[in-house]
């Protein structure tokens, strides 16, 4: 059970005064995150305009690693950031600098290809999975046992619709025998309520500003710093249930 943090995401500039735009910034960040209890980090990486950018992994994942040595770092290789599958391929391919892991989204056409090429340059995987859909499709990849983690990860604003979508997620990996560590993470109004449920379950969670900027009490959160020492003290309690 690990709280992993997610500093940045897709979020637009305004979304908060504190968020991580740059590599330096993600650095100084990631390394409070750490600070306040992280495990992990979950970086999306920005070129020079601000925007999400698979080239600018280089940079960012050197800067982070200079702060934080000894942290897993990950990144996001969603097909929106390149929005071409060759281009995302090929950034991929050139990465020097290379992350411990890499998340993929298995609603997208290009998953298996993106985790095969991940495999060839030894980088983890971490499987995202939003949907039932997307973990029947997980579960019949042949190979879907190489992956570091599972990431049971809702968007649906609707708690009681998304809780039933994360149950019905595991249950089809609990039939399909898949063993391989979860982690669970809603999005604005399900960040708590999920962060509380994979306590519950023994699953890893992750928080910061790409998942929400409120704290359990509604109020908006300082910093990810901030967000990520509300669920170490969650998860720093005795699961019950």
């Amino acid at each position: 059970m690990i709280v992993q943090a997610c500093i940045n995401g897709a979020r637009p500039r305004d979304f908060h005064p504190r968020l991580p735009l740059d590599a330096q910034a993600m650095a100084s960040d990631a390394a409070a995150c750490v600070a306040a209890g992280a495990a992990e980090l979950h970086i999306h990486p920005r070129g020079i305009d601000g925007r999400e950018s698979l080239a600018a992994v280089n940079a960012t994942v050197l800067a982070v690693r200079q702060v934080c040595p000894g942290t897993l770092i990950g990144v996001s290789t969603g097909a929106w950031i390149e929005n071409d599958v060759e281009r995302t391929r090929a950034a991929i391919a050139a990465w020097r600098e290379l992350p411990d892991y890499a998340s993929v989204n298995l609603s997208e056409a290009d998953a298996p290809g993106v985790m095969e090429l991940l495999r060839q340059r030894s980088v983890g995987i971490e499987a995202g999975l939003a949907t039932t859909a997307d973990a029947e499709r997980f579960v019949g990849l042949a190979d879907h046992a190489q992956v570091l983690r599972i990431l049971i990860e809702i968007d649906i604003q609707d708690l009681s619709a998304a809780l039933d979508e994360a149950h019905g997620i595991a249950a089809v990996l609990e039939r399909a025998g898949v063993r391989r560590p979860i982690l669970l993470h809603g999005v604005d109004a399900t960040v708590w309520p999920f962060v509380a449920l994979a306590h519950r379950k023994r699953w890893s969670t992750r928080v910061g500003l790409e998942d929400g900027k409120t704290l359990a009490d509604g109020k908006t959160a300082k910093d990810n710093a901030a967000i990520v020492a509300a669920a170490v003290a969650i998860f720093r309690a005795v699961p019950t249930g």
